[in-house]
């Protein structure tokens, strides 16, 4: 089942801090040709923050333009992201267990 809001937003510092919230959830983020990665958090805005800021990682590597969210409670992260990445099979998570 994909993302419940598949709104694709702009991975730019002012889209995040006016769109993703600082909540629990499942997060996405892609590029003009994948899903490059599917994660978890505490605090979505935060997280997305912190992949934005990052260099030299293969998720950069892949130069994400876009990310979307779910708001999910803490209990079910961890199972809803890994039924979104045997869905979507992102780049940066093939390899790990899902």
């Amino acid at each position: 089942m994909a993302f419940a809001e598949c709104a694709a937003r702009s991975f730019t510092a002012v889209s995040i801090q006016k769109n993703a919230p600082d909540c629990s959830g499942v997060y996405a983020l892609t590029n003009s040709r994948e899903w490059v990665f599917v994660g978890e958090t505490n605090n979505i805005r935060a997280r997305l923050l912190e992949h934005l800021a990052e260099t030299g990682t293969s998720l950069t590597g892949r130069k994400p333009t876009g990310f979307t969210f779910e708001i999910c409670s803490p209990a079910n992260r961890l199972g809803r992201r890994a039924q979104l990445v045997r869905e979507f099979s992102p780049y940066c998570n093939r390899g790990t267990p899902s």
